[in-house]
Order: structure tokens, then sequence, then C-alpha cells
């Protein structure tokens, strides 16, 4: 496999005139780059600080679940400047090319005719559809086709106490097989003979009760597939396939479940998905490169980690920013699942699910995830050619025990080429002994 970058040659510039581009162009950056209403608001403007004496006035553009968080005095917002982020431009192109070809199955939410790019363009609330059109638009929202998080902390933190119980370090991959945008070959690997989609691996280098704790997961092609995940337990020495009702179990004693992973890691045709609104809402999206970093933490290349801080240090202390979003419920079908309902926030030019509540079975509000989400442009320098949001920090705040685990990630595009064998059970073994 040739380990190359796309060049972006020729792609269309981002002060490149709406005259000098098709209709369909000039449509699909208004997609990728919405206008926003209420981004001059003086209340918006960079550097004010919202807390519980004036959270009132913003509570049009703020989640429910946050907005009660800081009414409470347990978090203090910073409003930052406006960003547009990029959105890579072979992923525009592949969007150009398909999107019209992409259609839904109504009996059971499959999609067809899925060739790259963003599968569905517009969502319209009076579309019956606009639910799992959201749900798919997220699966195949865009990132790099090889990535590595080499530096990839877990703390789990006392929200009463204001303590750290315990501090994980991991290692973790992704490998794109199929719809890959961004690195040779495109659009797929050769070797696929399970037709994955992606294959995502975690491996524990720290504390040494856990070390050498692994996780595969195998995200299929086919969403109709059963779910593969496969755990390499240290005090065991053996690999284990993971059950449906373990994805939905507390990883590792953290706030986390696996179904919790990238927002969510589940097969679409599990939850009945139902559009909700379509709105502007202030996120955690900013530039990492002018955020005051954790002074404690830098590594060699001088990367520091973005701060967590108030009530317990269970949120993230980066600026926020207005969005638009889309808002999405789903439900599982299982009704022994632990969960009612999930709540998504998503961002409606990336398509990250940037705000998620989650709700217990009796329907009340258990936990809030707030992910941290910076514009490439800003974050490391063999980042630029990212071209998209890096996801660089998230918290899962369980609202009812009054506990966190905030994620501290350094996530890059795989400097070599990710390998096959990598995201295999027998590598699980390898590296185990």
């Amino acid at each position: 496999m040739t380990f190359q970058l796309i060049s972006i040659v020729g792609s269309i510039s981002a002060n490149e005139s709406i005259e000098d581009t098709s209709s369909l162009e000039a449509n699909l950056h208004k997609v990728f780059t919405p206008m926003l209403k209420d981004v001059d608001a003086p209340l918006l403007n960079a550097h004010t600080l919202v807390t519980s004496k004036n959270v009132d006035q913003y509570s049009p553009w703020m989640d429910e679940v946050l907005f009660d968080q800081i009414k409470k005095g347990g978090y203090e917002m910073e409003i930052g400047r406006a960003l547009d982020f990029p959105i890579h431009p072979y992923y525009f192109d592949a969007t150009k090319s398909h999107f019209e070809e992409t259609r839904i199955l109504s009996d059971v939410g499959e999609i067809i005719n899925y060739h790259g790019g963003r599968p569905f363009v517009e969502l319209d609330k009076l579309d019956p559809l606009s639910g799992i059109k959201a749900a798919w638009n997220m699966r195949y929202a865009y990132a790099p086709d090889e990535t590595e998080t080499l530096r990839f902390i877990w703390r789990y933190r006392d929200m009463a106490k204001d303590k750290i119980e315990r501090t994980l370090k991991m290692y973790g991959s992704i490998l794109r097989y199929k719809h890959r945008h961004t690195v040779d070959p495109i659009p797929s690997l050769p070797n696929n003979p399970s037709n994955l989609y992606t294959a995502l691996y975690l491996k524990v280098n720290h504390p040494q009760d856990i070390r050498n704790t692994q996780l595969l997961i195998h995200r299929a092609e086919d969403d109709a597939a059963p779910e593969q995940a496969w755990i390499y337990l240290n005090t065991q020495r053996r690999v284990k396939r993971l059950a449906t009702g373990q994805k939905t179990d507390a990883f590792l004693g953290s706030d986390i479940m696996i179904e919790d992973f990238l927002g969510y890691n589940g097969r679409i045709r599990d939850m009945d998905w139902k559009f909700i609104a379509e709105k502007e809402m202030l996120l955690a999206m900013y530039a990492h490169n002018e955020l005051l970093l954790d002074e404690a933490t830098p590594d060699a290349s001088g990367y520091a980690e973005i701060e967590f801080g108030g009530q317990g240090h269970c949120f993230p202390k980066v600026t926020w920013q207005l969005r638009k979003v889309y808002v999405i419920d789903a439900y599982p079908k299982d009704p022994s699942h632990p969960l009612s309902r999930r709540r998504f926030i998503i961002d409606a030019a990336t398509f990250v699910p940037a705000l998620t509540q989650i709700y217990d079975n009796s329907g009340k509000i258990w936990k809030l995830a707030i992910a941290a989400i910076t514009h490439s442009d800003f974050h490391t320098p063999e980042n630029k050619a990212w071209q998209g949001a890096i996801t660089e920090g998230v918290t899962m705040i369980d609202l009812q025990a009054r506990h966190c685990t905030t994620l501290h990630l350094k996530t890059q595009i795989a400097n070599s080429p990710l390998k096959n064998k990598d995201f295999t059970t027998a590598n699980l073994r390898q590296r185990g002994r």
C-alpha cells in the first residue's frame, strides 16, 4: 500500500467566490460552511464568560443539561472567536459525485448505493427518514483513513470530592477499510474478506494491574452483520469475544461504555432514529493553539493537553462558539437495553456528535458527554493535512453518581501505513505476551 496523502492541488479554494463555482458546488459549500443568523449577536462576543449569573441570557443557544450545570455554578463557559472548520476537498468531491445515488430502505433503515463523502446533504424535519439519514451521515463523517492516538489518557474523577481516582494511559488506532478519501489505496483496501468498514484497536500501557489489556472492534460495512469485538485481559492471557450485552457495561471501570465510543459505536438498525430540530447552539469547538493549555503536560514535541475545570475538573476548559446543529434522538429497540434514549447534538458542518445526553431506562437523565473539538489548522504541524475537526478531549459525566471520566487524546494521521495484521485477534495475543 502506498502511504501518501492525496494532493489538494486543483481543489476549490476557501477564498474562491461562489460566482466562480457551479450551482451544485455553491450549495455544497453552504452545507459544509453553514450561515448563522445569530453569529453577530453581542452576547456572543469572543472572551465573554457565561456564568451562573448571566446564563439565562444564553439559554436559546445552549444544551439544557449543560445549562443546568452552569446555572448551579458547576461550570463557567468562555465564548471564543468564530471559526469555519475545513472539510477535506476529496471528501467534498466525493459528496458532490455520489450524494444523489444514496438511498435508504425505509423498512430497516439500510443504506444503499453509498460510495463516499456525505451520504445525505440535506435533512428536512418533514422527511420521516431524516433521523436515520442523520445517523448515516454521522457514521460516514469525514476523518483521515488511518489515525493513531499515541497519547491517550483516561482520568477517572470523583466529581463531588474533586479527586482523580485512577489514570489510564493507552495507545489507540483506527483503520478505514472502505470509503477511503485521503490515503492510497482509494476507495478501499484490497484485502478485506470480512467486508469491514473500519477497525479500532486500543491497548493499555498503564497502570500495571491492567497493562496489555487490549480491545479490538470490527465495524462491518453491512449494518445487518453481527457486531464483532474482542478483549485481551492480561490477567487471563487469552482473547475473549465480547457479547452484545457487554458493550453497554462500564469499560474498565470508567463512566464510558463501548457503545459510547466515537459518539455511537453500535449498529444503526438497533436504534429508532428521530429528527428533533435544526438550530444554532454553542459547542466546544476552537483553535487548540490559541488556548491556555495545561503547562504540566507538554510532551517532547511541546504539545500540551487542554485543561479540564469546573466542578470536579469534569468540564473542558476550552472556548465555545455558535454552530448550526441537528438534534437527533435514538431509542434502543432492545427492551433490555440499559438506556431509554440518546440525544445527539451534531455539528451540521462536520457531523461530529459534539454533545450527547444519555437517559437511563427509567427515562431520567443519566450522563452528559461533551467532545472538545479543535480546528486541524491549529493543532500539531503534522496534522495540517488532516483538514477537518479533531476531537482531542472528551468528558463523560455521570450526573447521578457525581462522577466523570475525562479523555485526553493526541491523535494524528499515521506516520506509516497501518497494517491489516495489527487489527486481528492474533495480534492481540502477540502483543499481550
